[in-house]
């Protein structure tokens, strides 16, 4: 309990820490959202008008506290781009991220465990250095490559999209997850060839163990001790690149959705800076740190739960 009280403290003071420090950044940087909002032609009285409906011309402790207040209660302020509250363009925005996230690490997961194990158990063979050289050569292709690849192929070629033509899940799910399927795998295919080589790497210096060589030694079948007992302890270091894995996709993929045209986290986020719209960006970073912090906080309970050396 007091392991897990440790690690949920830590958790509020980096997130409360990453709050601090981005809003005092805010501040540092040479202009506002009012300026940006109402552009060059706008006068000095106006600015100053929208600044104070805004708050801004408030002290910039007050702001922060009123604004920590407000976003631990889901209300990040308004935006001065979209001219409606952050919280309905989060609501908006934030099911298209998590869809590309979702499929994308199923997609990591399905493909690369699987082939991960198989490299794993014939190395040097014929099939480990096919596996071998098509995880390094999609770890050499960047991802927006690859993503117009894609859509050179699929959407110009075979015609199995429309490049840039978003449909949404309430207007019709079938296609919605038909077009998405496609961005999942630009973002999915260079993270699957990372965590196939991983997962290689470990299995294989699991098997070279004294505990696997005591358990042939024994009579146990290679897939017995595989499965049985050299997955567990190699999946243990897995575990961790897998979360970062997870955390990358769910923060959002910022080309990958500008690339397909994807109304998601991401491309918000771009739209955002480029506007000066601080209040998306202060919600959108948060939400990011938020996603890493979280992730890592759950991969140390699970290190707690499978690995009984941590709980000494």
């Amino acid at each position: 309990m007091k392991y897990f009280i440790r690690k949920l403290s830590s958790l509020i003071l980096t997130l409360l820490l990453v709050s601090i420090f981005l809003f005092i950044s805010f501040q540092v940087i040479p202009g506002d959202s009012a300026a940006a909002s109402l552009g060059t032609s706008a006068t000095k009285e106006t600015v100053e008008a929208l600044r104070e409906e805004l708050g801004l011309n408030r002290n910039v402790f007050v702001r922060y506290f009123s604004w920590l207040g407000n976003a631990l209660c889901g209300d990040f302020g308004i935006s001065a781009q979209y001219n409606m509250p952050v919280s309905l363009l989060l609501k908006e925005r934030m099911p298209v991220t998590l869809w590309l996230a979702v499929l994308s690490i199923a997609l990591i997961i399905i493909i690369s465990i699987p082939l991960g194990i198989q490299s794993a158990k014939k190395e040097g063979g014929v099939s480990d250095r096919v596996i071998t050289f098509l995880t390094h050569t999609a770890m050499a292709v960047p991802p927006f490559f690859l993503g117009i690849i894609i859509t050179l192929v699929f959407g110009l070629i075979l015609k199995w999209f429309i490049p840039g033509r978003y449909i949404s899940y309430s207007e019709n799910p079938g296609q919605f997850l038909g077009y998405m399927i496609f961005p999942a795998i630009a973002i999915a295919i260079p993270k699957t060839a990372m965590t196939i080589k991983f997962l290689r790497s470990s299995v294989i210096r699991q098997l070279k163990l004294d505990y696997v060589r005591t358990a042939r030694s024994k009579g146990n079948q290679e897939n017995v001790i595989l499965y049985r007992h050299v997955l567990k302890n190699a999946f243990i270091p897995v575990i961790t690149f897998i979360a970062m894995v997870i955390a990358d996709v769910l923060a959002g993929s910022i080309i990958i959705e500008q690339l397909f045209s994807l109304p998601g986290m991401g491309r918000m986020l771009v739209t955002a800076i480029s506007n000066r719209d601080f209040s998306v960006v202060q919600a959108i970073v948060i939400y990011i740190a938020a996603v890493v912090v979280v992730i890592n906080f759950l991969v140390d309970i699970i290190y707690r739960c499978i690995d009984p050396r941590v709980r000494v």
